[in-house]
């Protein structure tokens, strides 16, 4: 198997992009990434997408992109992993180089939530969870999340107001990241005043229904140099599964796809999680963000919040999380959420982060989940 770098990235702004069809986001970043890597033509192209066909009536998504970006003939595939889209697109590109397969490909992870009531948008995601056993009684992802929060409030005694530093966090974040959709502060009044939506989860502990597309260019590392002065080496990627649904999970407050797939990619680099620099994490719920440090071992069984608390995640601290914002204040357009994770990664080790640059970073940690984290997808990059 090959080393794969990543020789371009691209990326639309995150938002309600009424003017900007589904097709439209996804030509707009595939073109920037391939201008980045100064290429005009890939061999393949991978697109991670999770709801095109509920919500804009459109699949066949990837022949769609290849022939409105200018690439027939070429080797085109929809991927879908849930929330985790975009990212799976990556890894199945960094497998298709790898492999030997192809030399310069494309993953763009797109798409486009906004053109529907939120109802639409509610039943399209539930479509990630057990459709016969919890969709079709009316269980909705945010109640599952909720049902997770009240769980680990219990058990380890936190309250709502301490799960506010992921949110203040992320929002600070998100001021400088001109892609970003929420470029605002968040203050704790302003945490624990926000509207509830499924006690104790209030809108500020969610991320946003929003649009968007993010794609990257890989090829053979030993070709990365023809390309560009900076690529991006993707030292590891894993992918990890979990039961559909909560209820057969012996613990549901432990993310084993989350695990699984992050010491996969451990195992593959040999890298420790305190030889990791930052880390880009899911943050859909302040919960998951919770439960993720957890997950990949940052931070022990019960301690994720405690470790925000203790401003470990803060840009200048041990681990920064969401360095852009993450899916709380970037956005969360899901199946391209991943794919947007690994852009940010990559400018952060090209030192493209602006005033969110993590000082001397060599080594970042991306992991997208799925579904209630029945499928996480891990990529670690370095330089």
């Amino acid at each position: 198997m090959r080393d794969v770098s990543i020789i371009g990235v691209g990326q639309t702004p995150v938002g309600e992009h009424w003017a900007h069809s589904l097709r439209d986001l996804g030509v707009e970043a595939t073109r920037a990434a391939l201008a980045d890597a100064g290429l005009e033509r890939p061999d393949a192209l991978f697109v991670g997408n999770m709801v095109s066909g509920l919500l804009c009536q459109q699949e066949n998504l990837a022949t769609l992109l290849a022939d409105f970006s200018g690439f027939p003939g070429i080797e085109a595939l929809k991927i879908e992993a849930a929330c985790a889209s975009g990212a799976a697109a990556v890894r199945v590109a960094q497998l298709a180089v790898a492999s030997g397969a192809h030399d310069l490909v494309v993953a763009v992870g797109i798409e486009k939530m906004t053109d529907l009531a939120i109802d639409g948008v509610t039943s399209a995601l539930a479509t990630a969870a057990d459709a016969d056993y919890e969709a079709a009684h009316g269980v909705t992802f945010t109640a599952l999340n909720a049902l997770l929060m009240r769980l680990y409030m219990e058990r380890y005694g936190y309250t709502r107001a301490d799960f506010a530093p992921f949110v203040i966090t992320a929002h600070e974040n998100a001021v400088t990241n001109p892609y970003a959709m929420f470029r605002e502060t968040v203050t704790p009044e302003d945490f624990l005043n926000s509207p509830m939506v499924a006690e104790p989860i209030s809108i500020l502990d969610s991320s946003p229904v929003c649009d968007g597309a993010a794609a990257v260019v890989l090829c053979p590392s030993d070709r990365a140099r023809s390309f560009t002065e900076q690529p991006v080496k993707i030292l590891a990627s894993a992918t990890a599964t979990d039961t559909i649904g909560l209820a057969p999970r012996k613990d549901l407050l432990w993310f084993g796809a989350a695990y699984e797939s992050a010491h996969r990619a451990y195992r593959q680099t040999g890298l420790r999680p305190e030889e990791v620099d930052f880390f880009e994490l899911h943050d859909a719920f302040t919960i998951v963000s919770a439960l993720s440090l957890e997950a990949a071992c940052f931070a022990e069984r019960g301690q994720g919040v405690r470790f925000a608390q203790e401003c470990h995640i803060h840009r200048n601290g041990k681990l920064p999380i969401c360095t852009q914002g993450g899916l709380k204040a970037r956005g969360h357009p899901v199946g391209a959420s991943g794919a947007y994770q690994i852009v940010e990664a990559v400018n952060q080790l090209r030192g493209h982060g602006g005033p969110n640059q993590v000082a001397n970073c060599r080594v970042g940690m991306a992991q997208s989940i799925g579904g209630m984290a029945s499928v996480a997808v891990t990529h670690i990059l370095g330089v």
